[in-house]
């Protein structure tokens, strides 16, 4: 009898999913890779592209284009589809038309005995992470929404580059909706175990107002990237890579996660960006910060901002 190998789906072969598998292959993080999307065509020349660089990967992964029965043995599916986010367009605008998309897509995953856990990258993001959890009645820790993983990127390398300093060895998180009301924590933000306040006060050229623009700028980075070039996909691929890579091996992670609250930081029944450990079974536990008052308050706003997005969205899927 074979071996067990885990195996990876992938919802939607449009910008970012099929940047997440070239980034999947070239880091060899599974062993079986499947692509479904309801363009055939397209999936399938992805799969063929992707197969043709196999001599160059640093391991074997068996990789093609099939349908919903092909998760039913996935460890993982991954959901990328559904409508971008236009110019212009905020990602909360995105709410009606992928819940919709969201549902059947579901409702045809767990039909074919899927079991494993589900990571959500489509926009947005936290609602549309908890619509698969209430679509699909798997365990809250078993669905998962790449939350701010990218904005808390987007902030690491920004922060690096202003302090002259590699963006591995910056720590800090932005937490909340991935969008507008997203906010950094600044409380907790460090460079080799010393705070950014510190090192702002300790060195010359560096200042708070520097440092607020800096935050703006990942706040606004989708909408920079996606005036430029109509979409943003390689970092978010890197960011579901990486959560892929904590999932299968077992890692126990600290990701900024969008996962769902049950009295951690005072909110209940919502699935939002926080720190939170991940392994082979999900979530294992969230993270809790010893926020400031600033950064308690902009949670909360940011907190009753999905909420009251996604109302009329709870409303129609009862």
């Amino acid at each position: 009898m074979l071996n067990r190998v885990n195996r990876v789906a992938v919802i939607g072969t449009g910008f970012v999913g099929s940047s997440y598998a070239f980034a999947l292959l070239n880091q060899g993080i599974t062993e079986e890779l499947v692509l479904i999307d309801l363009n055939k065509e397209k999936a399938e020349g992805d799969a063929m592209d992707l197969n043709h660089g196999l001599p160059f990967a640093p391991s074997r992964t068996k990789i093609w284009y099939g349908n919903y029965s092909d998760c039913q043995k996935a460890d993982i599916v991954v959901i990328t589809a559904g409508a971008n986010q236009k110019p212009g367009e905020t990602r909360l605008d995105l709410v009606e038309k992928n819940t919709r998309i969201f549902k059947g897509i579901v409702e045809e995953i767990m039909s074919s005995g899927f079991d494993g856990i589900f990571v959500v990258a489509t926009n947005p993001v936290d609602i549309l992470t908890y619509m698969v959890w209430k679509f699909s009645g798997l365990p809250k820790e078993r669905v998962i929404g790449s939350g701010t993983i990218l904005d808390t990127a987007r902030f690491r390398f920004l922060l690096g580059e202003y302090f002259d300093v590699d963006t591995r060895n910056v720590h800090a998180y932005i937490i909340g909706e991935h969008g507008d009301t997203e906010l950094p924590v600044w409380s907790h933000a460090d460079i080799a175990g010393t705070s950014i306040s510190e090192w702002t006060k300790n060195k010359e050229g560096f200042n708070q107002k520097d440092l607020d623009e800096i935050f703006i700028n990942v706040r606004d980075a989708a909408y920079q990237i996606i005036e430029r070039k109509g979409a943003t996909f390689y970092g978010i691929a890197m960011g579901l890579v990486r959560l892929t890579k904590a999932i299968l091996q077992n890692e126990n992670s600290v990701l900024t996660v969008s996962a769902y609250l049950e009295g951690e930081y005072g909110q209940n029944d919502l699935y939002i960006g926080v720190p939170a450990v991940v392994n082979r079974n999900g979530i294992r536990e969230i993270v809790e910060l010893d926020l400031g008052k600033d950064e308690v308050e902009k949670f909360e706003h940011s907190v009753q901002v999905l909420k009251k997005t996604m109302e009329p969205v709870l409303q129609r899927n009862k």
